[in-house]
């Protein structure tokens, strides 16, 4: 189901490490590279019971997830935060975090 613009604002004000970035909304876990790779691992071992997944990035900086619904025509739906909660209850139990210099979300 897409969503209107204030249901937008409403989820993504509950999910404070996430931001906007036009029709998808993205986290950058500041994280060692090898913790990184784990848990992109991770997520990606959860993400097999669900139709959804994340676009992926593991960088210096950490690992970056980018969510839309892409059979959407790349508009975010309840599916996407919902994926995005799910990230963030791997993310709360894993090991390697570095701490964040400067607004990394």
């Amino acid at each position: 189901m897409l969503l209107a613009e204030r249901e937008i604002e409403s989820r993504l004000a509950r999910l404070p490490q996430w931001t906007r970035a036009g029709d998808a909304i993205t986290r950058l876990v500041p994280i060692e590279y090898h913790a990184g790779a784990a848990l992109i691992v991770r997520v990606t071992d959860a993400a097999q019971l669900t139709p959804r997944h994340a676009d992926i990035n593991l960088s210096a900086d950490g690992v970056r997830f980018t969510i839309t619904t892409h059979v959407a025509g790349n508009r975010l739906t309840i599916a996407d935060f919902d994926l995005a909660e799910h990230i963030d209850a791997i993310t709360a139990d894993v090991s390697g975090w570095r701490e964040p210099t400067g607004d990394q979300r």
